[in-house]
C-alpha cells in the first residue's frame, strides 16, 4: 500500500505539470491512471479493515530440532 500511495502522489504531480503545460491528452491518460490507483487503494483499505492482521508471535524451533 505505501508504494501505491507514492504512485498516486506522483500521478497527481504529473497531472499538475501537464495542466501547467496544457497537455490535454496527457492529462486524460494520467487522470485514468489516478482513478484506478485511488480505487485500488480504497479496495486495499476495505480489505484491511475487514481482515485485521494477527500477530502470531515468533515460533520457537529449539525444542523441535533437539536443542533446549
Amino acid at each position: 500500500m505505501p508504494r501505491l500511495i507514492e504512485i498516486r502522489d506522483n500521478l497527481k504531480a504529473r497531472i499538475a505539470e501537464a495542466e501547467h503545460y496544457g497537455w490535454r491528452g496527457r492529462i486524460a491518460g494520467l487522470q485514468a491512471s489516478l482513478t484506478a490507483a485511488e480505487q485500488k487503494l480504497d479496495t486495499m483499505r476495505q480489505l484491511a479493515d475487514r481482515h485485521p492482521t494477527t500477530n502470531l508471535g515468533m515460533p520457537d524451533f529449539r525444542t523441535s530440532v533437539g536443542r533446549v
